[in-house]
């Protein structure tokens, strides 16, 4: 009835078939350990009832789309992990009144001290960003200022639980030191008091909290998308921060790509005193460009927005897509010269400076 070979032993569709399951069984086990908890609240214009989704609909990241990427990748140049440049001083205690303070630290990761208040943005200090410590994309620049010189801090501000931006081991450090008050979107409470932080606030898009010395912090849209593992995609809610003060606003962009929200915002808030917009990950840009701004787009945001002075943000420390470690920033500083812009500055790992 069957022909003679009909069950064949085939090595290589044994190896395949085991190389698949094994996968799947790892996908499974990251999904039980390390999914994000989903948030259940009413629906509205960008909440299902299941899923977060942008004010411009993307398929960014899907699994066959990650996978095609992986494959065809060609990425740029890195270098060992090297010291953030030293001979900065540690920021000051406080600043107070309308002066505003800045410091970049590295990443995402930047010193905000205005109206007696220290803020802290998307805080990593760990050696790798992954739901374990031994794993993930491994720094390449020490943090500009060393956790054992930041000045008390007041408020942390979370935009969204990418590794890159959530970090728990720092924000469990800085909970035990400082025990601030955590802003973040939708959702992330839940992960976050399980991992100990006390003072927790959710936000939805265009919510606004005060926090005292005049300062107020508004969570506003961005345009990209969470996730902790492969199945709990934009079951929590990214966004970026806008924070108020008599003296102009600041906005922290935070992971974001091309989107109608820089008009809303600017619309909303007036043009910004300070903006920080990210420059990387950039390439490819087939894959990343739905979510990420190259640098040649943050210098047209900073003309949309018109912005007193920008700051670039999210490039250099990780290597989080085919772009060199310095490409981002030699690309803006191209574009910064051809369109003769003098208010967008690059901070280096642990330089300060005060905006006017």
């Amino acid at each position: 009835m069957f022909g003679r070979g009909s069950f064949r032993f085939r090595p290589l569709t044994w190896i395949l078939a085991g190389i698949f399951t094994l996968l799947l069984g790892v996908m499974a086990l990251g999904c039980f350990w390390f999914s994000a908890p989903p948030y259940h609240g009413p629906a509205s214009g960008h909440f299902d009832g299941k899923q977060f989704h942008n004010l411009v609909a993307t398929e960014h990241g899907r699994f066959f789309g990650f996978l095609k990427w992986i494959w065809t990748r060609e990425p740029g140049l890195w270098l060992p992990l090297r010291e953030a440049p030293s001979g900065a001083p540690p920021p000051p205690e406080r600043v107070e009144g309308a002066v505003l303070r800045v410091t970049f630290v590295g990443h995402s990761t930047v010193l905000i001290q205005t109206g007696g208040l220290n803020i802290l943005t998307d805080p990593v200090w760990s050696e790798r960003i992954g739901p374990v410590s031994w794993a993930g994309p491994k720094r390449h620049v020490t943090p500009g200022v060393k956790f054992e010189d930041l000045p008390p801090i007041d408020v942390v501000l979370i935009s969204h639980d990418h590794y890159d931006h959530m970090d728990l081991p720092t924000l469990k450090e800085l909970e035990e030191r400082f025990h601030p008050a955590f802003f973040t979107g939708l959702g992330n409470r839940k992960m976050l008091k399980d991992a100990g932080l006390s003072r927790v606030h959710e936000m939805d898009w265009w919510d606004s909290s005060k926090m005292g010395g005049g300062v107020s912090v508004t969570f506003v849209p961005s345009q990209h998308f969470s996730s902790r593992s492969y199945c709990d995609r934009d079951r929590t809610l990214w966004g970026g921060f806008v924070v108020g003060s008599e003296d102009g606003p600041i906005y922290f962009a935070s992971d974001t790509g091309m989107g109608p929200h820089f008009d809303m915002i600017k619309e909303r808030f007036g043009a910004p005193r300070l903006a920080f917009l990210p420059i990387a990950a950039f390439l490819p840009r087939w894959f990343m460009g739905r979510v990420h701004l190259s640098p040649e787009d943050a210098v047209d945001v900073h003309k949309m927005l018109g912005a007193g002075m920008s700051i670039p943000v999210h490039f250099g420390t990780f290597r989080l897509g085919d772009d060199g470690q310095y490409e981002a920033v030699e690309r803006l500083s191209n574009a910064l010269i051809e369109r003769e812009i003098r208010n967008f500055r690059i901070l280096k790992p642990g330089e300060g400076m005060d905006i006017p």
